[in-house]
């Protein structure tokens, strides 16, 4: 029996390699629901191409353009998308949203029922505290898609509740980890989305260059796997081969190693146990010659340590981080800020915050919004 998913967020780099996955192996998986925000024209390429039952824009006004094949429903709305997040025809929900707006696909995916294939990082960096114990009391299984997330889960044996002395996340240092750091100011956007080894989305690009995205991940981890902060390294590796290594309680240390690609841990998600082709090369240890590790330069990275301070205040800190993450990097992506202003930023609306426990959505969308507004406020006062 083919397995159904309810595919959210299509359009970006991580759906776009779903639908990937999906049809190299058309005996196995369906994508019976689609949904996405406001690109219509690669929406509307899409659905012609997988033919789900059920397709959805978040804005309405692009829903009216979609052009659909017979057969698929589409509607638009935030009502229909939640439809699609628990799409009652789908075994799993795969939320590869970015950004905050992750967070309500998890938890719509989760009051479902539905088994939750998540890669949005956001959604527990940001709602760690709505959605573990949510997904606790419906029974629903998270499974991590991140990079980095899916290698500790690999190395725990696909077993969540594990038990491990240490979780090392590597980090590539992004594309600008050797430029001169009285350099750093004037570099422009299309240097630091150059990448040396990934190919991602813009935003996420950025993120691995400020090293804000390893941030996330440090918060992400400690709500997947249990750990306190102080229980996760990360380690600069620039080959981008060792996604992560668990240390165990006898000195043992397991390392998940592979050709840097997203369509590993996206294809593991659905088929786990069981490991099918998807076409990746292993790595060719001989070639390579050696596999360096290095610590990371923290005056190299302030948004590195501004996260990771984040991390040990948790509750609604890291909302206010990712919020004034989106507006900073998106003001440095369209050349309204140096990268430098960035970080500062981050910590300027932080700043003007005091810890709250995390209580609802409600809360999380509230401090959101007031976040996005003082970071922007700071960007015009310059």
């Amino acid at each position: 029996m083919r397995k159904k998913i309810a595919l959210i967020g299509s359009t970006g780099s991580i759906g776009r390699q779903v639908i990937n996955v999906a049809l190299r192996y058309p005996e196995r998986f369906e994508i019976v629901a689609m949904a996405a925000n406001t690109d219509d024209i690669t929406f509307s390429r899409q659905i012609s191409a997988v033919r789900p039952a059920f397709a959805c824009m978040r804005d309405e006004n692009s829903a009216k353009r979609v052009e659909a094949p017979r057969g698929t429903l589409v509607k638009g709305g935030e009502t229909a998308f939640s439809e699609a997040c628990g799409y009652a025809g789908a075994d799993v929900v795969f939320n590869a949203v970015t950004g905050f707006a992750g967070l309500k696909v998890a938890l719509d995916a989760i009051a479902a029922g539905k088994r939750l294939a998540l890669a949005n990082k956001e959604s527990l960096v940001v709602g760690g505290a709505l959605v573990m114990p949510a997904a606790k009391a419906k029974g629903t299984e998270i499974v991590p898609v991140d990079s980095e997330h899916s290698a500790i889960w690999q190395c725990l044996h696909f077993d969540r509740a594990a038990k491990f002395s240490k979780l090392i996340l590597t980090a590539s240092g992004g594309a600008l980890r050797d430029v001169p750091l009285e350099k750093l100011p004037f570099v422009t956007a299309k240097e630091a989305l150059c990448h040396p080894n990934w190919d991602m989305g813009a935003k996420i690009t950025i993120d691995c260059a400020t090293m804000l995205n390893k941030g996330f991940e440090v918060i992400e981890a400690m709500w997947l796997y249990g750990a306190p902060a102080d229980k996760i390294d990360v380690v600069l590796h620039r080959e981008s081969v060792v996604h992560s290594m668990v240390a165990f309680e006898d000195g043992a240390v397991l390392a998940q190693m592979s050709a840097p690609s997203m369509e590993l841990p996206i294809q593991l998600a659905l088929t786990y146990p069981e490991r099918l082709s998807c076409a990746l090369p292993t790595p060719d240890f001989a070639k390579l010659g050696a596999l360096r590790f290095e610590t990371v330069d923290e005056a190299r990275y302030p948004c590195f340590t501004v996260a990771k301070e984040c991390a040990r205040e948790g509750g609604s800190l890291p909302c206010v981080l990712n919020a004034a993450g989106e507006i900073a990097v998106r003001a440095f992506l369209g050349g309204q800020i140096k990268y430098t202003k960035i970080a500062q930023i981050l910590e300027g609306t932080l700043f003007r915050f005091a810890r709250e426990e995390v209580s609802d959505y409600a809360q999380l969308l509230e401090t959101d919004e007031r976040a996005r507004a003082i970071a922007n406020q700071l960007i015009a006062e310059g």
